[in-house]
């Protein structure tokens, strides 16, 4: 599903990515668009802390309700993905060619509209919550495995430079 949305966006939507001819402008380019995908973490922290603020438990450090608890785990897994999501992203931005520099936004946007997917059904229940993992994992791994493409294959002499 992830594929189909990707590809589909990047025909249909009407944008394209600015001339960014340096690694460095490609970065910062990078890091203006993963600003975006911290929204559903800081939106998580907010109700994680408005659920803690508003509980009726006597002791606010002691046991977590359940809707407390899947409040904290989802941030607590947010803030892991989105770390490995960002330096992926880095490290994509650098050899991605100009014409597919699009996909950093969409890429993106697939980040915050997954973990906003699997928040929800993992308020559902346990056993619904693959779906929104798995938009949210497979991407990366996909990113993950083009990086290890781009460092071993395309480039291999610039690998440490």
């Amino acid at each position: 599903l992830c594929p189909c949305l990707i590809y589909g966006a990047y025909i249909f939507l009407p944008f394209d990515a600015p001339l960014l001819p340096t690694v460095s402008a490609r970065l910062v380019y990078t890091l203006r668009c993963t600003a975006f995908a911290t929204f559903p973490i800081v939106l998580g922290m907010i109700v994680s802390g408005i659920s803690r603020l508003c509980s009726s438990a006597l002791e606010p450090f002691g046991e977590l309700h359940r809707e407390m608890e899947i409040h904290r785990t989802y941030v607590s897994q947010s803030i892991h993905l989105f770390i490995l999501y960002f330096f992926n992203m880095a490290v994509l931005a650098t050899y991605l060619p100009q014409q597919l520099l699009k996909l950093i936004p969409l890429l993106t946007g697939l980040f915050a509209i997954s973990r906003l997917i699997f928040w929800m059904s993992y308020a559902i229940g346990r056993s619904f919550r693959a779906f929104g993992f798995s938009m949210t994992f497979l991407p990366l791994l996909a990113m993950l495995l083009w990086n290890l493409y781009g460092m071993f294959v395309l480039e291999p002499e610039n690998l440490l430079a």
